[in-house]
């Protein structure tokens, strides 16, 4: 069993509440606009693992340590992370497809600034964008999720949020 903190748009502001929630995380998971090298340091004082892609607002030095997109297999659950994704009905342009060739069991991404988890039932896959932890944007909640991959099964998953101000 492996324990996940999942968030995105930090925009350069890690809330202090964030490492909180994550302690105990196995691996931590950034879905991009992460907008700070120092944000990636500070995550690694959670967890050892750090898997993130870059966002639209991040500058060369977070590009040069992160993907664009990742691939990868978490227990026996695979994942595509990706920052500007859509959601299912509405993927970005040329994700629809991406998921149709990779197949991913979990499809994170970020970029809305809005907290949604769907299980796409055309793809079989769970959708989860984890809203935006930092402050920067139109949203009226920071948010962040956790939850546990055990096997094939995702489950356990919680959510912090507070009111930004």
């Amino acid at each position: 069993m492996i324990k996940i903190g999942l968030l995105s748009d930090t925009h350069g502001k890690l809330p202090e509440e964030v490492i909180s929630f994550f302690a105990g995380c196995d691996e931590v998971w950034h879905a991009g606009d992460i907008g700070h090298v120092g944000i990636l340091n500070q995550l690694h004082n959670v967890s050892p693992v750090i898997r993130a892609v870059y966002g639209n607002i991040d500058g060369q030095e977070i590009r040069q340590q992160c993907k664009e997109n990742l691939y990868f297999t978490c227990e026996h659950v695979t994942v595509f992370m990706t920052h500007i994704g859509g959601y299912p009905g509405r993927y970005a342009k040329g994700i629809k497809e991406k998921l149709q060739e990779l197949k991913p069991t979990l499809f994170v991404c970020g970029h809305s600034h809005i907290l949604r988890v769907m299980f796409d039932k055309q793809l079989n896959l769970l959708y989860i964008n984890p809203g935006a932890a930092g402050k920067e944007g139109f949203h009226l909640m920071q948010t962040a999720v956790r939850f546990e991959i055990d096997g094939t099964e995702i489950r356990q998953l919680q959510v912090w949020e507070k009111k930004k101000q």
